[in-house]
């Protein structure tokens, strides 16, 4: 099974927690559902040519957290989550999202007028595919 996750090796977030969120987003949406495999950590390695330790390291706090269960000897698998966790996981996701775009839009010295302007036309076109 091949994941859509990508990596930015030049973000300051770690591999391992880039890796967590997308799992984590690709549950929350409906992707990836209770009961689906995810990769071997070898695999996912090979896959995302980084460290298996890393992948490991992912793998284990998703588990920690409740997303993923590992079955000694049949894989790893998607773990049944609530679908209020699901939800809250969603707007969380999105506000990180908007928050780090306003962090940008200030850096570029925007005002809260002309982000919210952009944001207007940008759910518009959005609206009008």
């Amino acid at each position: 099974m091949n994941l859509p996750i990508r990596l930015s090796k030049s973000s300051r977030e770690p591999i391992y927690h880039q890796i967590e969120n997308q799992i984590k987003a690709l549950i929350a949406s409906g992707q990836l559902t209770t009961g689906d495999p995810l990769p071997s950590i070898r695999l996912m390695a090979k896959e995302l040519e980084i460290s298996s330790i890393t992948i490991r390291r992912a793998y284990q706090n998703l588990e920690y957290s409740g997303f993923i269960q590992t079955s000694q000897g049949k894989g790893t698998f998607v773990a049944e989550v609530d679908p209020d966790r699901k939800s809250t996981m969603a707007s969380q996701a999105v506000e990180e999202a908007i928050l780090k775009a306003i962090t940008t839009a200030k850096q570029h010295e925007l005002t809260n007028e002309e982000i919210i302007r952009m944001v207007e036309t940008l759910l518009h076109k959005e609206d009008n595919q």
